[in-house]
């Protein structure tokens, strides 16, 4: 009976210890990140007082700007959407962006979740279609810099520019920065407009797809095959994250009132996440082959 006692207390003792290992780590890599914030603001805080031009970023930003991008990454990569160097490249990505502005972060983050998710839904159809398919998507550095390469150095540019910040898009006073918003949002917007189309119309589409260029009826999973069901998709892929790029505005920009109208943006984006999936399709249909 004493040692019937006293095996279960052991796994209790063994399994509270492991809580508070995980717990002491947590708090070891928040305190981490604090430190790392309030070095970038102090760096910020430095070259703005040498450089009157640059304003200083705040150190909530900066704790912002490491934290959720961080956690996000963990995530995918626990997920398998990313490897570890998927990862890796998502936290860059992710953190340029989110210093920069906070419409671009929050249009990269429904990109990727929904990506994500898309790729994982239905997964036994995709398996038989494509030999290749790999269990979450688990995307590399590669894949990441291909839909993330363009938009942080937009993201850059922007903060060269403007110096990080929300800004409301209105070329009659922001003129060459609200040009780098819209590059950046349509960006995002084709390479949502793509990943919805691969993932729902190869799935979804009841007619066979067709060759973009010769439109010829062609077997599923066809580089350059389009359907409706995938056109469709790529428009809503790219009007969700002008959605959330709108939403974003609506909370962090004060001066909306005397600005142009921000609503344009999600059509923009429904037409860039069109336009995307077509110039890709054509692309696939000229220039990859299809074995």
């Amino acid at each position: 009976q004493v040692l019937s006692f006293l095996i279960p207390m052991s796994y209790y003792q063994e399994d509270f210890f492991r809580e508070y290992l995980k717990m002491m780590a947590n708090m070891v890599i928040l305190n981490l990140l604090i430190c790392i914030s309030l070095a970038f603001w102090i760096v910020s805080m430095t070259a703005s007082t040498y450089y009157g031009t640059l304003r200083p970023i705040s150190p909530w930003r900066w704790l912002f700007s490491v934290l959720v991008p961080l956690i996000i990454a963990t995530q995918g990569f626990k997920k398998k959407s990313l490897d570890h160097s998927g990862a890796l490249g998502g936290l860059v990505v992710g953190f340029i962006l989110t210093v920069a502005n906070y419409s671009f972060f929050s249009s990269l983050f429904v990109f990727f979740v929904t990506s994500s998710k898309l790729t994982k839904w239905r997964k036994d159809i995709k398996k038989q279609i494509d030999s290749e398919y790999k269990e979450g998507g688990q995307r590399n550095w590669v894949q990441v810099f291909c839909n993330g390469g363009v938009p942080t150095e937009l993201a850059l540019l922007y903060m060269i520019e403007n110096g990080p910040g929300e800004i409301p898009i209105d070329f009659s006073k922001e003129y060459t920065a609200s040009w780098m918003c819209l590059s950046l949002l349509g960006a995002l917007a084709c390479s949502a407009g793509d990943t919805w189309a691969s993932e729902i119309g190869s799935v979804m589409s009841k007619s066979k797809p067709r060759l973009i260029t010769t439109w010829e009826q062609v077997p599923v999973g066809t580089n350059g095959a389009v359907t409706l069901v995938g056109l469709i998709s790529s428009l809503l892929g790219g009007m969700t994250v002008g959605i959330a790029y709108f939403i974003t505005q609506l909370i962090f920009v004060t001066d909306l009132e005397i600005s142009a109208p921000q609503w344009p943006i999600i059509v923009f984006a429904a037409a860039a996440g069109l336009l995307g999936s077509i110039v890709d399709s054509y692309l696939g249909a000229t220039m990859q082959y299809s074995g």
